[in-house]
């Protein structure tokens, strides 16, 4: 059983735990970057990495597709989908990893699916977004559509601040992403699912409004409610994702919770510390379930 993580740096905490994981199954893993794929049309083989056939593969998993031009974003993606056709199990799907890493569309399909979600504007124009953030009552998130981690997310409150800001956002040609920003005790619940459950969760607890552990927040332990963990699990399903972290914040003004968004390549190193459950192990038994 031959199975290929997608990966740019082979000593990533992440990569190393899967890869542990598939030996300790039995399985063949190889570690490729995405922008290493060779594709042939009418020769074989017609996926390979450094002379190495990948269409073979009884599955992958992909752990990062790395930014670039649009050119070199489309086929990576491309690539991806035509492994699936060609039989390999891909994880997450393509599909799912689209609409997931574009934040308007996961607001959309969220929306459509009946799961709560912030009050949201996207548009080109600065005149729009101007109305938007009046409209959101003066305090909102601006977020780039495409992006991760919480890099580039910037809370604006102050009008003359918010003409500032997009009019250097209309300077580069930007698109305006607009969101409600949500009063959360600076603390947020990051749900893992893998399928159809919750294998994990925590609290994410910051000195500031952002919390991801990127940016400073800390994991503590944290016990799932059942309406967040059906909720989260539907969120997957309507976004098409096998695996994800679902972002979960609660009102601090009321009983009120907004799924914000979901992450197509989570990592899960801050989840682990709080739980005892090998991640990493429940990431590839669901994978080899789906291709044995």
């Amino acid at each position: 059983m031959k199975v290929g993580i997608v990966a740019s740096e082979r000593e990533e905490w992440h990569i190393q735990r899967l890869l542990e994981s598939l030996k300790r199954r039995g399985a063949e893993a190889y570690v490729f970057p995405v922008t290493r794929l060779l594709s042939k049309v009418g020769a074989k083989p017609r996926a390979s990495v450094k002379g190495h056939a990948v269409d073979d593969f009884d599955a992958v998993i992909v752990r990062k597709v790395p930014g670039g031009s649009a050119e070199q974003v489309f086929y990576r993606m491309d690539a991806l989908h035509r492994l699936e056709e060609m039989g390999v199990y891909v994880m997450n799907p393509p599909d799912g990893i689209e609409r997931s890493v574009d934040k308007y569309y996961t607001s959309a399909l969220l929306e459509s699916a009946g799961i709560p979600t912030p009050k949201t504007v996207v548009t080109e124009k600065f005149n729009e977004a101007m109305e938007a953030f009046s409209d959101l009552d003066g305090d909102v998130v601006v977020k780039p559509l495409f992006g991760s981690l919480g890099f580039g997310m910037t809370r604006v409150n102050d009008e003359d601040i918010a003409y500032r800001v997009f009019r250097t956002l209309e300077m580069i040609g930007s698109v305006y992403y607009i969101q409600e920003y949500i009063p959360h005790r600076n603390e947020d619940i990051r749900a893992f699912v893998i399928g159809d459950k919750v294998v994990a969760s925590m609290l994410r607890k910051a000195e500031r409004w952002k919390t991801n552990i990127s940016s400073g927040g800390e994991a503590k332990p944290y016990r799932l409610e059942e309406k967040l963990a059906e909720v989260s699990v539907r969120a997957s399903e309507a976004v098409g994702l096998e695996y994800t972290g679902v972002d979960i914040l609660k009102s601090e003004r009321s009983d009120d919770f907004y799924v914000i968004e979901l992450n197509s390549t989570p990592g899960w190193e801050g989840l682990q510390s709080v739980t005892e459950k090998s991640i990493s192990d429940q990431v590839v038994d669901h994978l080899l379930n789906k291709i044995r």
